[in-house]
């Protein structure tokens, strides 16, 4: 392997000032003993080569000229029993993951992607705690994928399929059988129909395609949408609802002049897989710079980044504040006021945003300093019912003490000689690995992530939720030397934004990132893993087991 494995495939000329991948590819190495994470500025680039397509410039188009899709509510299709619960049928939903063509934006012509029910994002499956439901996923996409496959990546081998889906609701507490086990994908015309309990509190979830070796493709295609929980104590604190709460799902895509999705490759044919993926432009609910006509009143917004790889800094125009009331699993304790919401992918956070007074205005969502989408406010409005109040949920804190494991669990890459990324680690092991992490139900553990990478790696546990206790610089020479973490700097309590329930945690570079969880649920064979999609796909991703209690 050359160099030339991690060079994508971008034109200079297209996409001078379009900031299209200015972070695409991965940082070079952590300096030994770093006890800081890299930034995007640190990182160094290698020279990047002319794309087989041209690029679309999103600065030539015109901004906030298409309304902003509010995907449609799923409606269950009928009732089905399951063993379950004898003698009670469950509302059966029934999402097809579809090909379809759609317009990103008024002047682009449409693009050809996949989604669920024939749109990206797909439609928001709604339920609420103690109501359990079925959902048929099914495969209705084309036997081809127009994606670019990396044959080399394990799961991906040129003897499965081409086309191959299994879905993933993640944050849901679900039997393992249900939960998308990334090897029990099936083929277009064939279904799985999945049962979740209902057994969590209120949350804003996910659902995606999880299929091993093409996770990173199926989802660039399309295949996600939003599923939130709803429970009691939620709904009596009287938070805006109905018409003010909605899902706004963002993700950066590179985009061909004409339309098409354009998802880079390396300039080595056999092995095409890149090691990150930024786009030249972020998606708003699958437009480019949508806006959104709102009433002078609260709304609650459930923001959630599906991007590859990019992680967004996201805050509002006229230094106008959100009031976060939630993360990755439910609410937190009281609302928080912040001028920028930082997500990593898989991240989430509900805010709510207050138009009064806002009559005739309009407000910008922006990442970073460019405006994405654009808030409307009417003259008027009805009357705003609705409530921020000063406590939302208790947040009882684990305590790491009463932990029965504390694992220690490096990040890492496997390297060729010229030090380009082949493939990325957990623990340095391989998906195929024995497992080697079996907790056992109703037990609490902790579990420590070392970073000996340049990276930032979003870790997400399926099954669990859990809550982050700390992070701490530590000296990479001890570890390269004896694998001992010797810590270089006090430990770093999570900000009070990351107080809350989380399923998904930024693991930063030169740091150990400590989390601790109660194994509730049912035994079987889960993953985590990081949610870069394209190291998930090339081996950073891994089995555990959950024993009987």
């Amino acid at each position: 392997m050359t160099l030339s494995r991690r060079r994508f495939l971008l034109g200079a000329g297209t996409l001078v000032g379009a900031c299209a991948l200015t972070d695409a590819l991965r940082p070079v190495r952590a300096a030994p003993g770093m006890s800081m994470p890299m930034k995007s500025a640190d990182r160094k680039m290698p020279q990047l080569t002319a794309p087989k397509v041209p690029l679309l410039n999103p600065t030539s188009l015109s901004k906030f000229v298409d309304a902003l899709p509010v995907p449609p509510i799923a409606r269950a299709a009928g009732q089905r029993t399951h063993p379950a619960y004898p003698g009670r049928t469950l509302p059966l939903y029934r999402m097809q993951m579809q090909a379809f063509r759609s317009r990103l934006h008024r002047d682009l012509p449409p693009t050809p992607q996949w989604g669920y029910n024939g749109s990206s994002p797909g439609p928001t499956i709604q339920t609420t705690r103690g109501e359990p439901l079925l959902i048929e996923w099914a495969n209705n996409l084309p036997t081809t994928h127009f994606l670019p496959i990396d044959h080399t990546i394990h799961g991906a081998e040129k003897d499965k399929p081409l086309v191959r889906a299994v879905t993933h609701v993640h944050g849901a507490r679900v039997p393992a059988g249900s939960d998308g086990w990334p090897e029990d994908w099936y083929v277009p015309g064939k279904s799985l129909q999945y049962h979740y309990p209902g057994v969590q509190d209120a949350a804003t979830l996910w659902y995606h395609d999880h299929a091993m070796g093409i996770t990173r493709l199926n989802i660039y295609a399309g295949l996600f949408g939003a599923f939130t929980v709803r429970d009691a104590e939620e709904l009596a604190l009287n938070l805006p609802s109905g018409d003010y709460d909605l899902p706004l799902m963002l993700c950066d895509r590179l985009i061909a002049k004409d339309g098409q999705l354009y998802y880079p490759v390396s300039d080595d044919p056999s092995a095409p897989w890149v090691s990150e993926c930024h786009g030249n432009a972020v998606l708003c609910n699958g437009k480019l710079y949508p806006y959104f006509e709102v009433e002078p009143r609260r709304y609650r917004l459930r923001l959630v980044n599906v991007a590859n790889t990019s992680f967004f800094d996201l805050s509002l125009s006229h230094d106008h504040p959100f009031q976060q009331i939630a993360s990755d699993q439910g609410l937190l304790t009281a609302p928080l006021e912040r001028s920028h919401i930082q997500l990593y992918p898989a991240e989430r956070a509900d805010v709510v945003i207050d138009f009064s007074g806002l009559d005739g205005q309009s407000l910008q969502l922006r990442q970073q300093s460019e405006g994405i989408l654009e808030f409307r406010v009417r003259d008027r409005g009805g009357h705003d019912t609705s409530a921020l109040p000063a406590a939302l949920r208790p947040v009882p804190r684990i305590d790491p003490a009463s932990a029965v494991q504390h694992r220690q669990l490096a990040l890492g890459e496997q390297d060729d000689a010229g030090g380009n990324a082949m493939t990325m680690l957990l623990d340095g092991k391989m998906w195929s690995d024995p497992i080697s992490e079996k907790p056992r139900q109703h037990t609490t553990e902790t579990w420590s992530f070392v970073n000996i990478t340049g990276d930032a790696h979003p870790i997400h546990l399926h099954l669990v939720r859990f809550q982050i206790i700390d992070r701490r610089p530590f000296d990479l020479f001890a570890w390269n030397a004896h694998r001992i973490v010797k810590y270089t700097g006090p430990a770093q309590p999570p900000p009070p934004h990351e107080t809350g329930w989380k399923d998904t945690v930024r693991a930063d570079a030169g740091m150990v990132t400590r989390i601790a969880m109660r194994f509730d649920g049912e035994p079987g064979r889960y993953v985590w893993h990081c949610h870069f999609l394209e190291h998930e796909d090339n081996e950073m991703m891994r089995p555990y087991e959950l024993l009987p209690a």
